[in-house]
């Protein structure tokens, strides 16, 4: 059996989306002739924990950890946070605070802290690396990002050794949804491109999650060597598609910061609400993990407050339960200007729970494309609340009628352990 050493800062007892990917990658290698080895970090400033994750480690894997300094302590201080507080990523503020801290530490962390955070990590934790493969050399490096400090690691291996080398990219780098917030310099941005471009024309084989991603890669860098392989699911697929919830439930999983808000979402549902009775009566807003004050906020204004359950965590093993229980299931994608790449991890497990899914974004992005080919929700622009009230009221009287128009079809290519063998084959293919 084949080794591969795999570079990931996410790693259980993290929570949410980032850890899932790799996690369930190295649980089913094995099944197709790859032993992972993980490395990741001994001391992690994770944004949430979920010990369930634990129990979808492979027996007997082997992860190696090594310490790392973050400025997370200083920056906690900075800004008036309890020590024990955790970080949200993504520009989500749970609570409204001084905007000018917050200002100042995004630029300082942007433009200082380069590719990310993390970057105190590269150096010792390739020191480290190269002696340990030294010892114990596997047959490929894989390394995954964000944080891109993983990709620097993968880079100054695969020159060391000479070994090959995948970088995974779970989300863009310099043209991730929210570039525009890090308030950049021309020279900070500068640096980002050059390391990105260093990290697409050197690795042996680049992967990402969506096919415009992949695309705006080739146009930083021509290199040939570039694959897809979306997230995915490990849920046994629901075949209760009949099922009859209690109340007109619209669930949205995951975190959503002000870039997510969707605001034409509550108005829609403020006005229908006002001048239906029945949907008044039935409607039902479930937000399952962190949220940014805006959107309470906005829920509060447009008076949906009493019909809406926030809750700020699940464990990922509660988390299908939820989903098949729901009316509809909501895919809110950033409001930002590559929207049209954005896959969130989340909609691979929609498809899985065969709910309807309403996706509020762009009707031609990425995420659009797959409800489309799967024949599993609608798709409709941010500005396009004729549409979205129309979509909503179709889902509600399919709900009324216990009917889904939805088929769900061709769902199951998201399975991890398809997608595991994907990932194999290209392994297979850049070691023989």
């Amino acid at each position: 059996m084949k080794k591969v050493l795999v570079i990931t800062y996410y790693w259980p007892p993290c929570g949410g989306a980032g850890v899932q990917r790799w996690l369930f990658f190295v649980k089913y290698l094995r099944e197709f002739g790859w032993e992972p080895i993980v490395f990741t970090v001994e001391n992690p400033s994770y944004p949430s924990e979920d010990t369930s994750l634990f129990e979808e480690i492979p027996m007997g894997l082997k992860v190696i950890k090594y310490p790392i300094w973050e400025p997370y302590e200083l920056y906690k201080k900075f800004l008036g946070m309890k020590k024990n507080s955790n970080v949200q990523h993504g520009f989500l503020r749970e609570k409204e605070v001084s905007h000018w801290k917050n200002d100042v530490s995004n630029w300082i962390r942007s433009n200082f802290f380069i590719p990310d955070a993390r970057k105190f990590w590269i150096k010792p934790a390739s020191r480290f690396l190269n002696k340990e493969l030294k010892k114990n050399p596997p047959d490929a490096i894989i390394s995954t990002g964000p944080p891109h400090t993983c990709h620097m690691i993968g880079l100054k291996l695969h020159q060391k050794t000479g070994l090959p080398w995948v970088a995974d990219f779970r989300d863009p780098w310099t043209e991730i949804d929210f570039a525009e917030d890090l308030k950049l310099t021309k020279l900070a941005f500068a640096r980002h491109r050059k390391f990105e471009k260093k990290v697409l024309s050197t690795a042996t084989q680049v992967v990402s999650v969506g096919w415009h991603m992949q695309a705006a890669f080739k146009k930083i860098s021509d290199h040939q060597h570039y694959t897809v392989i979306t997230n995915g699911h490990d849920f046994v697929e629901n075949k209760k598609t009949d099922y009859q919830p209690e109340r007109f439930e619209i669930l949205h999983l995951g975190s959503m910061n002000q870039a997510r808000n969707p605001h034409e979402l509550w108005k829609v549902l403020a006005d229908l609400k006002k001048t239906n009775q029945l949907f008044a009566m039935h409607l039902s807003i479930k937000l399952i993990g962190k949220f940014d004050y805006q959107v309470k906020k906005d829920i509060e204004t447009y008076h949906l407050l009493e019909n809406s359950t926030f809750i700020e965590y699940v464990p990922h093993n509660e988390v299908f339960s939820h989903l098949t229980q729901a009316s509809v299931l909501l895919l809110a994608l950033n409001r930002v200007v590559n929207v049209e790449g954005i896959i969130t991890g989340k909609v691979f497990e929609y498809l899985a729970a065969k709910r309807p899914i309403l996706c509020i974004g762009s009707e031609n992005g990425d995420a659009a494309k797959i409800l489309k080919k799967s024949n599993a929700g609608f798709a409709v622009d941010f500005e396009d609340a004729i549409k979205l009230k129309k979509d909503i009221k179709t889902l509600f009287e399919d709900y009324q009628k216990n009917d889904s128009r939805f088929t769900f079809v061709n769902s199951e290519q998201f399975t991890r352990r398809n997608l595991t063998g994907k990932l194999a084959k290209l392994l297979h293919r850049i070691t023989d």
